[in-house]
């Protein structure tokens, strides 16, 4: 199998080999990608890797029903808008 990967690659792989056509994203739960993260690193949780990674940017971590959509970076388009650009957009402003 070679040299093990570092949770930031085994994370990325993840996310390129088990998303389905057309989505940018995968469910942490429904991918598989939680009890495979387990399987390949005994011990560690999932979820507080993850959530690390988002802080220093290097993965996009969205809440959704059952679980988390894990995206990288590059892929997701548009940031979070503030109140006011919506009221702007909105045409409110």
């Amino acid at each position: 199998m070679g040299e093990k990967l570092g949770y930031e690659e085994f994370i990325k792989k993840a996310i390129v080999t088990l998303r389905r056509p057309g989505y940018r994203g995968i469910h942490s739960v429904y991918s598989g990608f939680n009890e495979a993260f387990r399987k390949y690193f005994p011990g560690d949780d999932p979820v507080k890797v993850t959530t690390q990674l988002a802080k220093e940017g290097k993965l996009v971590v969205r809440p959704v029903k059952g679980g988390v959509m894990l995206y990288l970076p590059e892929d997701v388009t548009g940031g979070r808008m503030s109140g006011e650009e919506a009221l702007k957009k909105m045409g409110l402003v």
